[in-house]
């Protein structure tokens, strides 16, 4: 019997785990704390031992039930901390479980930083590299594309490293490896000296930036817009490089922006739109006025992450760039022509194509359509008719969001899909690591 499994980090019994907005549920038989990787080896092999599946589960920010299991909940909160910082190659070996929050702050006392993030950082390093979060980005992709070694315990117990020189094809494909591999327990990311990023947030009309997206994504190094349904108008946001000084957002100014208008009055926002749709039209065209244009500069996590105190539900899907617009286009018409209340805005964002077997920007240049609705409102029907126009563009659905699609589906959508699936097998014969989400998007 694992040793693990009946350590002070091991815990039996059925108390409910629920994710971040709410939507998943769970009932873990037990749940482990490893916080060493022969601790979490031993609970792997040991709930093997008893027949229990096994999942891993960060900080819950996914919205599928991509984590749940009813066997062996791993969490691994032990599992943080930066192992080594290699100044030579640029690089930093981080436990899996550490908050991108942790890592971000950690790096800039080292002068160092990630290339890209995603606008939130409450995720583990790989909860949010399992699922593909990303940011956006002219020339540089998500977070996973930054990997440049992984560490990966499978299925018979075995710790695995993984590279472009060792375990390639494990490398190609676990970086983004939706929990169906093995259970990561520590990435080496690419860093490169900290430097300084403007930010430059602004009003433009939904015409406007439409007509203007190819020159816009080609002028700047990270840029998107967030539309705001039943109105004509969106926010923009350019960020680039900069030479300097930094010149943060105010005190008083910033807290006005970020935790006033985009936090506590959109909480009201949303909570007056749910108990009233009626009113969220007349709601939007207001809400999407108060934010004013802004420029500031400081170091990158400060400016590609905001924080995120409203709950909500979210789809997300990527598109070819150049069907992004049109695609677009049509979920306007379908809000406006329909009964639909919709108080979140629509996030749009980019990134280049790369070279992850299941990334959503695989072989393709891309761009995402992020459609949210806020925590407890009825989301189906919004979420089904804009999920009816983006797979007819042959989008990609992001796995830790919202989605209806099944391994049929990404067969069609995915040119490596069987490349992943076969490692899979190979790795995972009997499922250790399946659930009921696997089974749907990978097949059996």
């Amino acid at each position: 019997m694992s040793r693990t499994l009946h350590s002070l980090n091991s815990r039996s019994g059925r108390d409910t785990w629920r994710n971040w907005a709410g939507n998943v549920a769970v009932r873990p038989v037990r749940e482990a704390r490893p916080a060493s990787v022969a601790e979490l080896v031993d609970a792997v092999r040991g709930a093997a031992e008893q027949g229990l599946r096994v999942k891993t589960v960060g900080t819950g920010h996914s919205f599928t039930s991509i984590a749940a299991t009813d066997g062996l909940l791993i969490r691994p909160d032990l599992l943080t901390g930066i192992r080594r910082i290699d100044r030579r190659a640029m690089t930093v070996t981080v436990e899996s479980g550490t908050p991108l929050k942790r890592l971000n702050v950690a790096l800039a006392r080292e002068g160092l930083s990630l290339t890209n993030m995603g606008d939130i950082m409450e995720q583990t390093v790989a909860g949010a590299t399992s699922t593909g979060t990303h940011g956006t980005g002219r020339d540089s992709a998500s977070i996973a594309a930054q990997i440049r070694e992984l560490e990966l315990v499978t299925a018979d117990g075995r710790v695995m490293t993984c590279s472009e020189k060792e375990n390639p094809d494990v490398f190609a494909a676990a970086r983004i490896g939706l929990g169906a591999l093995g259970v990561v327990s520590a990435i080496t990311f690419a860093v490169e000296p900290v430097f300084l990023l403007t930010a430059r947030e602004e009003p433009m009309t939904f015409d406007k930036v439409t007509s203007e997206f190819d020159a816009l994504h080609a002028e700047n190094e990270h840029f998107e817009f967030y539309w705001f349904p039943h109105t004509g108008n969106c926010t923009t946001k350019r960020n680039n490089r900069s030479a300097g000084p930094a010149a943060p957002p105010g005190r008083i100014s910033g807290w006005i922006e970020d935790e006033f208008l985009s936090n506590g009055l959109f909480q009201v926002v949303n909570s007056v739109g749910r108990a009233a749709p009626a009113a969220v039209p007349a709601i939007a065209r207001i809400s999407s006025r108060a934010l004013s244009a802004r420029t500031y500069t400081d170091i990158p996590y400060k400016v590609f992450t905001s924080p995120r105190r409203v709950r909500f539900v979210e789809m997300e899907y990527a598109l070819p760039r150049e069907a992004a617009i049109g695609a677009l286009r049509e979920l306007k018409a379908m809000v406006d022509r329909s009964p639909l209340r919709v108080s979140f805005p629509v996030e749009v964002r980019t990134a280049p194509a790369d070279d992850i077997t299941l990334s959503t920007a695989s072989g393709r240049e891309t761009a995402y359509i992020a459609v949210h609705m806020y925590k407890g409102t009825p989301y189906h029907a919004y979420f089904t008719s804009a999920e009816r126009i983006m797979t007819a563009h042959g989008g990609r659905p992001h796995w830790g969001k919202v989605h209806t699609r099944d391994a049929a589906y990404f067969a069609g959508v995915y040119p490596r899909f069987g490349e992943f699936t076969a490692l899979r097998d190979r790795l995972d014969p009997d499922r250790l690591f399946g659930n009921d989400y696997l089974r749907r998007v990978l097949g059996d």
